[in-house]
């Protein structure tokens, strides 16, 4: 089995038990954003398996983009990334 090289943390252990890895976050690629790679990118970030710096140049986010992700999940979940959710979640 050959394992890929990469700076920094190679696998973390989130809350729940599961095990996150570099692998399971979304490819640098990544172009169109749903709700469950928005969430991968903010959990990597939250338990120590990516940079935030290093999240913003790998996906090019803008640091607003990354802050409405994290507050959407904070104050309502992961379900509030959905774009069809914009309206249900959004504030006055």
């Amino acid at each position: 089995m050959y394992l890929k090289k990469v700076e920094g943390v190679r696998t973390v252990t989130l809350p729940d038990g599961t095990i996150m890895s570099q692998a399971d976050l979304p490819p640098r690629t990544t172009r169109r954003w749903v709700a469950s790679r928005k969430a991968a990118v903010i959990r990597g970030v939250m338990h120590g398996l990516i940079s935030r710096e290093t999240a913003l140049r790998r996906y090019g986010l803008s640091e607003e983009e990354f802050s409405e992700w994290l507050t959407a999940i904070e104050l309502h979940g992961e379900g509030a990334l959905k774009a069809t959710a914009i309206q249900k979640y959004r504030q006055p």
